[in-house]
């Protein structure tokens, strides 16, 4: 497919978006976080809920989105609906947020993670240096030894295949998505088919060991779900490479987040359909770290002890899934930022042989293998979900703007449910954010100040910038 000089290639058709969605979205979570919500409300029945909640909100996100994917179908997403809503300062921020913590953040937790659950197959143990400091007020322990390694080696690795092309990166995808799909559809259909399950009796049992209570704890718990739906929001940041944007984009997002709230729903009713309440509440988590996760003693019901090597491998293929889509999707927001002028001009410039733009794949790739390497990903991701929380709401309200200053623009998909599902998406962000603001404040404000660090960096590119 030709393209013209500065112009990117419109590769990527309808599978490849659906499940660019459906890879990115689904990481780990899905076979952890069932832990630490049920230590949060104490009974199935609500961790069960606050998954269809968190669910049914990033929905209420994506129809939003596909609103504004529709309309402006280029590279960007987010950073280009803020932008057009509410000018550069906003929108360089956001972008500012994503490129420095939020999106290589992710990427440093997926190379790690794999190369975590690849040492449960093969010996990775060996460590070369370590050593404990201060980061940001808290104590973090670091190493560099073989995991690390192998952390940096896949983040580059899947970097350089997303130079490839987006074409190749697409297919990559749409292979890895199915291969994790898959995987999970194996751990639930065995749980249900051959596991020597307890059954649904254990579905309304209550623990007394909930953290707190009341709407804080299911708040806190649907905080841990939005986690693992994380993802939803990136499919747009490629819309510039996607065939028939218009029809394409808003039907991903729809059909993908669909799809994954219907494999995460089945997921964590076969958790507590074969296992009591009390293991799914001591499984690996922050409180139990050295306990097996929740899927593998799932998968250890009807598999035995093959059932934990059949879980690391799932967890590994899903990994390297949302790995491949967050590098392809999230290396546009420098991207666009660049060819505005609100960041290095390099970034902003496209390969000539596989049209996609190289220099800001491989910085991304770069950084995020600094910060896997710094072992303070966790930290620094932690701070910035607060206001992660604050950008989406942010962009969702930006239909109520950009319906008013351009109303006679054509928009090819518009919001199911307008106004009421962008307007109760925005008043829930809010919820959240406020809610995380009382339960984490050291953290939320910690997340406002690393934004706030973009500002002078935002004034010099805007001194740059030519007059008109």
């Amino acid at each position: 497919m030709s393209a013209s000089e500065g112009q990117l290639v419109r590769a990527l058709n309808a599978t490849d978006t659906t499940t660019l969605v459906v890879g990115t979205v689904i990481g780990t979570g899905v076979f952890m976080k069932a832990s630490v919500m049920a230590q949060q409300v104490g009974t199935p029945m609500l961790v069960l809920a606050a998954w269809v909640a968190a669910g049914f909100l990033s929905l209420a996100g994506a129809l939003a989105y596909a609103e504004l994917g529709a309309l402006f179908p280029h590279a960007g997403g987010e950073y280009l609906y803020v932008r057009r809503a509410y000018g550069d300062a906003p929108a360089f921020l956001y972008g500012w947020m994503r490129f420095v913590v939020a999106s290589t953040g992710s990427i440093a937790i997926l190379g790690v993670g794999f190369a975590t659950f690849l040492s449960a197959i093969l010996p990775l143990d060996n460590v070369w240096a370590e050593r404990t400091f201060r980061f940001l007020g808290r104590e973090v322990p670091w190493q560099f030894g073989l995991k690390q390694v192998v952390a940096v080696s896949v983040i580059l690795l899947f970097s350089a295949i997303n130079c490839a092309g987006v074409a190749f990166g697409g297919r990559v995808q749409t292979v890895l998505t199915a291969a994790k799909v898959l995987g999970i559809a194996i751990i639930v259909g065995g749980v249900f088919l051959f596991s020597e399950a307890r059954g649904w009796s254990d579905l309304r049992t209550a623990s007394g060991s909930t953290v707190w209570s009341g709407w804080k704890a299911f708040g806190a718990a649907m905080l841990a779900a939005l986690w693992a739906y994380d993802g939803w929001n990136n499919m747009p940041m490629v819309a510039g490479e996607v065939k028939d944007p218009e029809r394409n984009v808003p039907r991903a997002l729809i059909i993908g987040m669909v799809i994954v709230m219907t494999i995460y729903c089945l997921a964590n009713l076969s958790y507590f359909y074969a296992l009591p309440l009390g293991e799914v509440i001591t499984s690996n988590s922050t409180a139990y770290r050295d306990a097996l996760p929740v899927a593998t003693k799932a998968a250890q019901t009807f598999l035995g002890s093959v059932g934990g090597r059949f879980v690391s491998v799932a967890f590994m293929l899903s990994a390297l899934g949302a790995l491949n889509g967050s590098i392809l999707s999230n290396a546009r927001v420098p991207y666009a930022m660049a060819r505005d002028g609100l960041f290095f001009r390099r970034l902003g410039q496209l390969s000539s042989r596989s049209r996609v733009p190289e220099w800001s794949i491989v910085t991304q790739g770069i950084w995020a293998s600094v910060l896997a390497v710094s072992g303070t990903f966790d930290q620094l991701t932690d701070y910035v979900i607060f206001a992660s929380w604050i950008f989406y709401g942010l962009t969702t309200s930006s239909i109520f703007v950009l319906r008013r200053k351009m109303p006679e623009v054509p928009r090819p998909y518009r919001t199911v449910g307008y106004p009421v599902v962008p307007a109760g998406f925005v008043l829930v962000a809010a919820w959240l954010t406020i809610n995380t603001l009382q339960t984490s404040p050291v953290e939320s404000v910690s997340g406002l100040v690393l934004i706030a660090l973009g500002l002078p960096f935002y004034f010099y590119y805007r001194r740059r910038q030519p007059v008109h």
